[in-house]
Parts: structure tokens; sequence; C-alpha cells
């Protein structure tokens, strides 16, 4: 039976459905941390605070198709509005992947408790769609999680999961892109001691926003597969996120925690932009991305404030619209010394010449009327007074 590694948090997705466990299981997770200190380096990266002046995500729903969500993590904490369970064992989060991907999309804003750690679109709610009960899933399971999260009106579905190419999971990503969903998939995870290196799914499909993972230089992660047709890059080396159980894990790596990051953005435009369809949302976060061009980057880094904020011509095909965001102009060119110099000298002789045309237009017809040739000295006749 094959099956794809999910990488460093692996998820084992086989391309047979499992039958849901008849017994409970056994929920005990990894142990996080309780205090962060500092604020995470994606965060420093990516700014993504600066257009929260624009739009926190208000009104968009993300599903988050993963291991389940801890609800009563102080920053997911009234922001989960669902909970689906299709593995037969509850909606508890026995994993704290699901979590984590959750805290990166929409954790609360807790500075204020002297929490740094936040979330991309802290507005936006979460609908957690749970597929696997441990650090395994199907595949069939995977794509019945996508059709439910469409069919609950999910505007972004994140799916931190790579998979074989398989009929009924291209079904459900159409299924879902028919309703407008813009689905964000992780590029998966390569292992490095060698081996064949193949394209991960659902991120492979048309249409669906392929994220590979950078690290704190922007470039490349070594496990980010770039065989994968990656649309963008989001950080996904050395995370911190919300983990089951109240507290942090730090250190997480993967191309499934770069994913959130982008999903984040797209809810942030999806909020900011709700004329866009899905491929304009798509087209929107990679022109806007920066440092692109290398292999396994694609557009390259995801930018928050541009993909809000940028005002982007109409592709072909699309009709031209008014920009509800503010235009981005370009810098002023700094003045030249030397030429404003000459451009002063050019406009002062300029007027000099003006004004002399104009004296000699109204004194000359009356010298003239006096006796008065050109090339003639004027005879004084007066008497000087002492």
């Amino acid at each position: 039976m094959p099956v794809l590694w999910y990488g460093a948090a692996a998820f084992v997705l086989a391309l047979t459905p499992t039958p849901a466990p008849a017994r409970a299981v056994t929920c005990d997770p990894e142990p996080g941390v309780q205090e962060v200190t500092g604020k995470p380096w994606p965060q420093e990266r990516l700014r993504f605070e600066r257009a929260w002046r624009l739009t926190k995500g208000d009104g968009v729903t993300v599903a988050v198709v993963d291991s389940g969500v801890d609800v009563a993590h102080p920053q997911l904490a009234g922001v989960v509005t669902r909970q689906d369970d299709l593995t037969g064992t509850g909606a508890r989060d026995c994993v704290g992947h699901g979590t984590a991907v959750a805290g990166i999309i929409a954790g609360r804003d807790l500075t204020s408790r002297g929490v740094p750690v936040m979330g991309v679109a802290p507005a936006a709610r979460i609908v957690s769609i749970k597929q696997t009960e441990g650090q395994s899933g199907d595949v069939i399971r995977l794509a019945e999680g996508i059709r439910r999260a469409a069919e609950l009106g999910a505007d972004v579905i994140n799916v931190s999961v790579q998979a074989e190419d398989h009929p009924v999971l291209k079904s459900a990503v159409t299924y879902a892109q028919d309703k407008d969903a813009m689905i964000v998939a992780a590029a998966g995870n390569v292992k490095q001691e060698g081996g064949a290196v193949t394209p991960a799914y659902p991120a492979e499909y048309p249409g669906v926003i392929a994220v590979g993972s950078a690290g704190p230089g922007g470039g490349k992660s070594e496990f980010s597969n770039g065989a994968t047709r990656i649309s963008v890059t989001a950080p996904g080396s050395g995370v911190t996120s919300a983990w089951t159980g109240g507290g942090y894990r730090t250190g997480l790596d993967g191309t499934s925690f770069a994913a959130p990051f982008v999903s984040g953005v797209a809810a942030l435009v999806r909020a900011r932009h709700p004329e866009l369809d899905h491929w304009q949302v798509k087209r929107r976060l990679e022109a806007t991305a920066e440092g692109g061009g290398a292999a396994g980057t694609g557009a390259g880094l995801v930018n928050p404030l541009l993909a809000v904020s940028a005002v982007l011509p109409p592709a072909t095909g699309e009709t031209a619209r008014p920009a509800p965001g503010p235009v981005l102009l370009a810098k002023a060119p700094v003045p030249d010394a030397r030429r404003r110099e000459i451009a002063i000298g050019i406009a002062v002789g300029a007027g000099g010449v003006t004004a002399l045309v104009v004296f000699l237009a109204l004194t000359l017809p009356r010298a003239r009327r006096r006796g008065w040739r050109a090339g003639q000295a004027a005879t004084f006749t007066g008497k000087l007074k002492s």
C-alpha cells in the first residue's frame, strides 16, 4: 500500500481508507512550553500587523482540514466556530498539529497579556475539520474533509498535508473551487538522504496555492519540496505557534507550517477584496510576493501588506474596477542640485529676456516720436544743480 510522508511533523496518507477505530484513542500530545519570550522571526519578517489598519480578516472563514483544534487554547477561544470530526474519535486535537496551524492563521492578539505570538488574520474565523487522529490518515478522508469545508462555505481551505494524485482528491478540490473556495496547500517536505522526489497533492493541482518553506534569510528551506509547482513561499523553519494543552510549541519545521501563513494572508485579501474570485486571489498573492526566481521559490516570499493594498492591472479577461485600497505611488526622485541650478538659471534668463522684450515694445515707439535713432547718443541740454 503506497504512502507518502508528510515531513517533520509527518502525516502519512494511504491511498485506501482506513476504518474508524472502534476504541477510544489515547489523547497524549507532545508537551509544549507555557511561555514564549521575544517576537518570533516570521512575524518580524512578514510584519503582517501593518495590514491590520485595512483588515484583520473580518467576515472570512478558514477551514483547517487537519488533526482537530484545541478550542480551549487562550489564543483560539471564540475563534473556532465549528468542529467536524471525520475520524469517529472526537473533535479533540491529540496531535497538536491542527492547533498550531489554526494559531498561525487566526490566533488572537494577546500582546496586552505579554504574549508575543499572534495569528496573521486574528478577526477571521476557523472551522475545524478533523481528518486524522494521529500521525497517519487516508486520502479518501482528506478528500471528504475538503468537500465538507466547501459545503460549510469556507472562503479559504488550509491543507497542511501531502498525498499522491488520486481521482477522489482531485474531484474534491474541483468541487471546492467550483464553490469559489481558495485552497492553500503545503508543497511537502523531502528527506535529505536522497531518493525520488515527486510533486505533492493537492498542492500540485491547478488553482491551488502551493506553499514552499522559507528560512529566516528568506531563501528556500532545504527540506521544502521543489518538485511541486510552487506558488509562493512563507516561513516554515523554526516556527512558533499555539499547541494543544494551552501552551506553545517552538522550533516547528515543515511546509505544513508555511501554508497557514499564506492562508492567513489569503483571509486578509478575501476580506479586503470580496469581489475577487479564488483565481484572482491566487494571482494577487503571486504578483505581490517578493524575491522569487530561485528554484523551488515560485513568485517568492508572501507579502501581506502588498497583497492587501497593491493596485494591480487587470489580467487578460478581467474587467478593470476601481481599487478599494490605497493607491501605491512610486517615490519621488531625489532632486539633482546641479540640474536644479541650471533650471533656475534658464528660468531667470527666460524671464529677463521676456522683460526686455516687453520694455522695448513699450519704449521704442515713444523714443522714435522724440527723434531717437539707434546708434545715436542722446544730448543732455539741461543744467546740473549744485
